[in-house]
């Protein structure tokens, strides 16, 4: 495990370079028909986001600037075939959002679906881009930045997540919000994710994870924090009960699939 922390620790140098692990981009395009089917190999993804949402809207609430939470744009990274970003799209309180991907497979997914909503088609609401984060340009000025930028489901799939982070923050508004999900790297996450949702169970396909890729919610809050110009982070484990559905169980965030949210200090 101190090899992986050391990894996550040591990738900051490396922003030149994309994050994204072509074999990841391949496994994903290989499941990009089915990404709609809310009882196919993305159930689970379904099953999550009304959970992302609640946890988004919790660390709105605790802003002392509630007014600042209107219009809001968001910048989704690795959003697939679109399951969050239709759906924060559609909220009131949305301006805009920007998704990306590096998969092409599935953004021709996304960009599919969302002809099937007028809303989703109205000008500047919903925009996806097939580019990795480091490739995206940087913003101009603040007005080009992004109030929130989600990543979900994302970081455990990437090579070089310090780099990964480090390219995100740039489009990041003083006052916004980085808020991600991922997974603890235990040996209950390895249980849970390869051997029984992977092998027995089959509720996700094989090599969807890879455990060394896993990052510890302590490891995340220190890397933020040694960069300074963050709050202290709020996280939140959540744990799939068959035939139930996600629920959150607070504590487990040392164990297995978490949110984290973490906002930039205002100027």
């Amino acid at each position: 495990m101190l090899q992986s922390v050391r990894y996550f620790s040591n990738a900051r140098s490396q922003n030149h370079q994309s994050s994204v692990d072509p074999t990841e981009i391949s496994h994903f395009n290989m499941l990009a028909s089915s990404w709609w089917d809310p009882h196919g190999p993305s159930r689970l993804l379904h099953l999550m986001n009304p959970l992302r949402h609640e946890f988004i809207a919790r660390c709105l609430s605790s802003q002392s600037d509630p007014a600042t939470n209107s219009r809001l744009q968001y910048l989704d990274i690795g959003c697939g075939g679109g399951i969050f970003a239709e759906s924060a799209t559609r909220l009131p309180n949305t301006a805009s959002v920007t998704a990306i991907d590096a998969s092409p497979g599935v953004l021709a997914v996304a960009e599919s679906h969302k002809r099937r909503d007028p809303l989703l088609m109205s000008p500047g609401r919903l925009r996806y881009l097939n580019t990795p984060i480091e490739k995206l340009p940087k913003p101009a000025s603040e007005a080009e930045k992004y109030d929130i930028i989600t990543m979900f489901e994302v970081i455990e799939h990437i090579k070089h997540p310090a780099s990964f982070l480090s390219s995100a923050i740039p489009h990041l508004k003083p006052g916004g919000w980085v808020i991600l999900s991922t997974i603890a790297r235990t040996w209950t996450s390895w249980i849970t994710t390869k051997v029984v949702a992977e092998d027995i169970a089959r509720i996700v396909p094989r090599g969807t994870h890879d455990w060394n890729k896993y990052i510890n919610e302590d490891e995340l809050s220190t890397w933020f924090l040694q960069q300074g110009g963050w709050e202290s982070p709020r996280s939140v484990g959540v744990i799939y009960v068959p035939a139930v559905g996600w629920r959150e169980v607070p504590g487990s965030e040392k164990l297995g699939n978490y949110f984290f949210g973490i906002r930039k200090l205002p100027v």
